[in-house]
């Protein structure tokens, strides 16, 4: 049994103040005044409180790859950005294609006990692209799979994603696409365009992503089954969605916080801790994902948390593997770029990093709102703190992350997870702080 917790002035969704009263994993009671014999009680007056965050779109690397993250560390940064469930891609080795691999990496997720772990499926054997994976397998396993994606590869063979798409039909599931045409991105580097040519690296053309956009919405409007898009970047991508959605066709869509911040004009430096796939693009890029999420185009915010060891990074442009971490920065980011410009409120950040999320993903448990009954899942974040992003806001075993040395609004201060705290005051809990 887990103790009781009261959570006292928290701002709920950044409007009003409430107490927030936590028992035997669910929130027992949200008011004024509340008062709970033997409950902790825990000052959290001025804090937003906001459902725990839910990320659709994380590289735990494990197995295979744990020098660069593992299903533990990757869960602590995720609690200490205000996640409590995230979605592992399947980019581990053994790939994540058959029941056996997914069932591991929901026990990984369990052992660890700082947040949800839901495994995403590959689409293809070994993600080659060949043929499709063990689906139906995967879906009826424990780990119960409703997301299939070869991110960091494109399904690029369309009859292979129309036979994907029928597949998951029957039972709910949505093929999460990585919209990279590999013919046109062949050796590409940065986004194309004046500082791709004016640096000498070659080109990544806007074209290569919209192109297999436009294609599988087609795919899936024929099918009649449902389409995500990973990590949209650039302004046609949006206008793409966009005209899906009016169409009435089944799609949704993620931008990272990075796309919604950083442009092309930063790999200047050749910093490789820039390099990420898709690319950083331009500003009229960024201002075009920011209104497509302002305007429910785009419908969640999504990582893409990318763990890498340092010598990937630290290395010349053209050798640097692509990726950054994010889990940490997410909802601080997110703060930046849509917050403070007024584009969203509070309720509409718990819609596009919480509810929307795990309603994508089919998640029970998880982004609901902060009521009475449902499961204490929920996290508290001081907005008014500033500070510079650094090392020490890492907790992951790789620190690629591209905001360090950067001036961010906002902290995490409390993340609950199964009605248990996984961060207090700041400082990540110790496991048995949940037996």
């Amino acid at each position: 049994m887990t103790e009781s917790l009261l959570f006292r002035g928290a701002k709920i969704l950044g409007a009003d103040s409430a107490d927030i009263l936590v028992q035997d994993g669910r929130i027992a009671e949200v008011g004024s005044g509340l008062s709970a014999t033997g409950a902790r009680v825990i000052d959290a007056d001025g804090l937003v409180a906001l459902p725990g965050l839910v990320d659709l779109h994380t590289h735990l690397r494990e197995p295979g790859y744990e020098a660069s993250e593992t299903v533990l560390s990757g869960t602590r940064a995720a609690a200490a950005g205000g996640f409590t469930a995230v979605f592992a891609m399947p980019n581990t080795s053994p790939v994540a294609d058959s029941a056996g691999v997914v069932e591991q990496e929901l026990a990984l997720g369990e052992a660890a006990g700082y947040a949800t772990v839901q495994p995403i499926g590959a689409v293809t054997v070994g993600q080659k692209g060949e043929r499709l994976a063990e689906l139906g397998a995967m879906a009826s396993s424990r780990a119960n799979v409703r997301v299939f994606s070869d991110d960091g590869f494109c399904v690029w063979d369309p009859l292979i994603m129309r036979r994907a798409l029928e597949y998951v039909k029957a039972f709910g599931g949505v093929i999460a696409q990585h919209a990279q045409d590999p013919r046109l991105t062949e050796g590409a580097q940065l986004n194309e365009g004046a500082v791709s040519a004016e640096l000498g690296l070659a080109g990544w053309p806007a074209v290569a992503e919209e192109s297999i956009i436009a294609r599988d919405i087609l795919l899936a409007e024929h099918v009649g089954s449902r389409l995500h898009v990973c990590h949209l970047s650039t302004a046609g991508s949006v206008e793409l969605i966009r005209w899906a959605k009016k169409r009435g066709v089944a799609v949704t869509a993620e931008v990272t916080p990075h796309h919604l911040l950083l442009t092309d004009e930063l790999a200047r430096g050749y910093d490789a801790r820039f390099k990420v796939n898709p690319p950083l693009r331009t500003q009229e890029d960024v201002l075009a994902v920011r209104e497509g999420l302002a305007d429910g185009t785009i419908d969640i915010v999504a990582t893409d948390h990318a763990p890498h060891p340092s010598e990937a990074k630290a290395c010349e442009w053209q050798a640097a593997a692509n990726g950054m971490v994010g889990l940490e920065s997410a909802l601080r980011v997110v703060h930046q770029a849509m917050v403070q410009t007024g584009l969203l409120d509070w309720t509409d950040v718990a819609r596009v990093m919480s509810s929307a999320p795990a309603r994508i993903g089919s998640l029970a448990g998880h982004g609901t709102p902060i009521t009475a009954g449902q499961p204490a899942e929920f996290a508290l974040y001081d907005a008014d703190a500033v500070g510079v992003f650094a090392e020490s806001d890492l907790h992951g075993q790789s620190t690629n992350s591209p905001y360090l040395g950067r001036d961010l609004p906002g902290k995490v201060l409390w993340t609950v997870h199964h009605g248990y705290v996984t961060l207090e005051d700041g400082v990540l809990a110790e496991q048995g702080a949940r037996s």
